[in-house]
């Protein structure tokens, strides 16, 4: 009789238990788990943690006296994320499903109260204190919103393609999310949801000509929410000529331009970074993709963007697979998210390149911040919770043809 072939594990036996319990094998041989999107989480992360300890040294020596105080923030917020991940990986998608709802009720809330009783920084009220952190509501909202959006999809399919009220509730929707989140004021976080809500709406099946509305309906408002404000003005103007005022209004885009000009092809070296000694503001945060190209150069650039294009990929190509396995509500939450995190990555960068004008979003999973890294863990555990529900699901016809057949 032949011996049944031992199946290799990526992780050591420690890990391979680990994992045992948190994706019970259903088919012997069968992986059920998506370790490609694994590792590209896990990369992204370490190597966010290695350039907020670059970027943030000379930050944190001059505000509190201890060049690792954020290092050691961003640990314990890493670590937070990891139990926030490993807890969202239980949670069946139907149960998602079954309380977006909710879900989208409780942000909703949260915005209304972060308003009332939020913490102000320059200006903007963002954050609900929560003891030793502060938690950015917005980024709560986004993940909500696209897990209702996703049920709503599933839920209201066949009026969405026919009727203009299918295709108006949802927008309806965004428009509430919308209005809150610019009383912090957060415009950044207002394109992201609604690129993202187009995306998913055109995606499920949305006529092309309600489409092509609600497009030009949002250029139309986030032109007229610019000119309306001079501070977001001013910020247009810096983005098309920051060097005429290098040492005023357009003195953080021109000291990021100066950093990836310092990066050349292989950078100057992990932490000989110069700009990040208190010459460009946000270094740790909005603006530590400048700080990643003065380092490691050119080729770390392209190798971290492809990092980022491959985990957006992977969830869209998760979506698709889902869809084909009729499991509609995963697949359009996983097109969702690979929309929400390159479009977020491309405002981002596109920043801090001075192709974008500024609008103070986090890298994903490689920024510093406990909110962002929190969500969009969690965003990213639910991707491999869908693919873990798909394999499951792909392998249950193959089990019932091997019963009847003996």
């Amino acid at each position: 009789m032949k011996a049944p072939a031992v199946q290799l594990s990526l992780f050591s036996d420690r890990w391979a238990a680990l994992w045992s319990n948190l994706f019970p094998r259903k088919a012997p041989g069968m992986q059920l788990y998506d370790r490609t999107l694994l590792v590209l989480i896990l990369t992204l992360a370490i190597t966010g943690l290695l350039m907020v300890t670059s970027a943030s040294m000379a930050e944190g020596a001059k505000l509190t006296g201890d060049p690792y105080h954020f290092v050691k923030r961003q640990l314990l917020f890493l670590g937070t994320a990891m139990m926030i991940g490993v807890a969202v990986l239980q949670v069946p998608m139907q149960r998602w499903e079954q309380f977006s709802w909710a879900l989208m009720l409780a942000a909703l809330v949260l915005l209304v109260v972060v308003l009332i009783g939020g913490r102000t920084v320059n200006g903007a009220t963002r954050w609900l204190p929560l003891g030793p952190f502060n938690l950015q509501v917005a980024e709560v909202a986004k993940l909500a919103l696209f897990v209702f959006l996703a049920g709503y999809l599933v839920r209201r399919h066949q009026e969405l393609r026919e009727e203009i009220k299918g295709f108006v509730k949802p927008v309806a929707v965004l428009a509430v999310y919308a209005g809150l989140i610019l009383l912090q004021p957060d415009l950044g976080t207002v394109v992201v949801m609604f690129v993202t809500v187009m995306g998913m709406l055109f995606l499920a099946g949305a006529s092309l000509g309600k489409f092509i509305t609600l497009a030009l309906v949002g250029v139309g408002l986030v032109v007229l929410l610019i000119v309306v404000e001079p501070y977001r003005m001013a910020r247009v103007m810096n983005f098309m000529d920051p060097w005429e005022d290098p040492f005023g209004s357009g003195y953080q885009l021109t000291q990021s331009l100066m950093a990836y000009g310092r990066g050349d092809w292989l950078g100057q070296g992990l932490g000989n970074s110069i700009q990040k000694l208190e010459y460009l503001p946000e270094a740790h945060t909005d603006f530590i993709f400048a700080v990643l190209g003065e380092e490691l150069g050119f080729i770390g650039v392209v190798t971290v963007l492809a990092l980022l294009l491959a985990l957006a990929f992977r969830a869209l190509w998760i979506g698709h697979l889902a869809l084909k396995q009729e499991q509609a509500f995963a697949g359009y939450l996983a097109y969702g998210i690979g929309i929400w995190f390159s479009f977020q990555t491309a405002v981002n960068v596109g920043a801090s390149v001075g192709v974008l004008p500024t609008k103070g979003l986090t890298l994903p999973l490689v920024s510093y911040g406990g909110s962002s890294l929190w969500v969009m863990t969690a965003a990213s555990a639910m991707l491999l919770r869908i693919d873990h529900e798909r394999r499951v699901a792909q392998s249950q016809p193959a089990k019932v043809t091997e019963a009847s057949d003996e």
